[in-house]
């Protein structure tokens, strides 16, 4: 009985860590290294502060679990990430990892539309989970 409740114990609190900053399987101090490649062309920004990130050219990707692609106001997205976003498409785990891997692939297999494009050229090879995790810290959904 007494291993029983220690390992329901262990257990319960593996599974806080792993499932907190929005249900993210990676490890968001990782991912906070591993963001400065991201930093060059996203911001981290709630409100006008400045969380993370320098970069311009991307949108902002604080309160990105669970937002409807292509949604931040005032950002100029591409036509298919647009096109994603008004199909349904938000932003979890399983979509971010997939869409960072490789932008143009992800866009074309999720509008079935072989001509779709990203904006985004950049291709994260590893660590995906990790800044997944890191991103999810930020935000309404990172309260939940």
């Amino acid at each position: 009985m007494k291993l029983t409740l220690t390992l329901s114990a262990a257990f319960a609190l593996t599974a806080g860590a792993v499932f907190a900053d929005g249900h993210a399987s990676g490890d968001a101090e990782a991912g906070e290294a591993i963001f400065k490649q991201c930093s060059s062309c996203h911001v981290i920004q709630n409100g006008d502060e400045v969380l993370a990130g320098r970069g311009k050219t991307g949108p902002n990707l604080y309160g990105l679990f669970g937002r409807q692609a292509g949604t931040v106001e005032g950002f100029r997205y591409g036509d298919s990430l647009v096109a994603a976003g008004e199909a349904g498409l938000t932003w979890n785990e399983e979509d971010f990892l997939a869409y960072v891997t490789d932008p143009r692939k992800f866009l074309q297999a999720t509008l079935d539309d072989s001509k779709a494009r990203s904006k985004m050229s950049f291709k994260l090879r590893k660590g995906g989970e990790d800044v997944w995790a890191y991103l999810a810290t930020f935000g309404e959904a990172a309260t939940n």
